[in-house]
């Protein structure tokens, strides 16, 4: 039976768990498991698998999550029968369990030329995009945001809304984040941070809809998530508080699965991704810097990254405490 008939038999428990959308009945040449702001309308995703189809004669389809957590999850669990060539939204802070877990192979491409904060040499993923992960501020409601994570966490009484590190990379990277800041005492700041937490969605989107619903002042989001309001809308309403201790580094990667039926295919895509017609609709589609910077440079209104340090913990580090610093998180907040 091959892959792509065992794949009809996955269940509605485990797309249940995991938040993906069913794979396609009829199979496509290229199975993509992405997350869901990527390929809806406004996302990169559309003009992506336009332009690539176009220029391999073949045909894609993206399967979407909520988040590459669940994108992860979801491999896992359907492990040889899964109908994924190409994984494209984990990010750094995930590759390791990626690697370790068999779900990616090698993708034999050219890894130099990024415009990256980091230098990269990963031979199982390559980096499409990257931003600093940053809480978000409605000026109508903050006159004087926090100047750093601390101050957020002791001084600040603005409330705020993050995402589950179990099912969401920012919710991970905040995690992260903090550990980064605080090292041992992360858990007590967390205690401290908790009765401010106005709630803990699955997923970014959720979060940042809230947010512009007037949940609560302050998202969990990214430094460049400001440059939509100011393109798309023509408003300065939102901004992004700079913290001086640094903030946390995202690079969301693309790989190709160990389940792929056509590994060449899959690495032509990854070659298109990280090249300059798939780069240039990163920043005004994903709203994240491009690993590869467009001829033009950015566009008008999508602000050059602070100045800020750039904090980033190794991939192994992540997956070796991850579950260690989850179980903290949840320990702190239910207090």
């Amino acid at each position: 039976m091959s892959k792509r008939t065992t794949t009809a038999l996955t269940s509605a428990a485990l797309l249940a768990t995991t938040g993906l959308a069913a794979a396609p009945a009829v199979a496509a040449d290229l199975t993509i498991y992405t997350y869901s702001s990527f390929v809806s309308e406004w996302g990169p995703g559309p003009a992506i698998e336009g332009g690539f189809e176009q220029r391999c004669g073949c045909d894609i389809e993206f399967v979407s999550a909520d988040d590459g957590v669940a994108i992860l999850s979801r491999l896992r669990l359907e492990g040889a029968s899964s109908p994924a060539d190409v994984v494209l939204g984990l990010d750094t802070n995930l590759i390791a369990e990626a690697v370790a877990e068999g779900v990616v192979v090698p993708h034999g491409l050219d890894t130099g030329g990024y415009d990256l904060p980091v230098a990269w040499t990963d031979p199982h993923f390559v980096p499409f995009d990257w931003g600093y992960f940053a809480f978000v501020y409605d000026t109508q409601a903050i006159a004087e945001p926090p100047g750093s994570l601390r101050a957020l966490v002791e001084d600040s009484e603005a409330e705020i809304l993050i995402q589950d590190p179990r099912t969401s990379t920012p919710g991970l990277g905040l995690l992260l984040w903090m550990r980064a800041v605080f090292g041992d005492e992360a858990e007590a700041m967390w205690a401290e941070l908790a009765p401010r937490i106005v709630t803990v969605t699955s997923g970014w989107s959720e979060a940042y809809g809230l947010f512009l619903e007037g949940e609560a002042p302050m998202v969990l989001s990214y430094t460049t998530s400001p440059a939509y309001h100011r393109i798309a809308e023509d408003t300065d309403r939102y901004e992004a508080a700079v913290f001086e201790e640094g903030h946390y580094l995202q690079i969301e990667v693309a790989g190709i699965a160990a389940t792929a039926d056509d590994v060449d295919l899959a690495r032509e895509f990854l070659a298109y991704l990280t090249g300059p017609e798939a780069q240039s609709a990163i920043p005004t589609t994903n709203w994240m810097y491009p690993v590869v910077m467009p001829e033009g440079g950015l566009p008008d209104g999508f602000d050059a990254p602070p100045e800020t340090p750039s904090l980033l913990m190794e991939p192994e580090t992540v997956r070796d405490n991850r579950g260690i610093w989850v179980d903290e998180w949840l320990s702190a907040l239910s207090r």
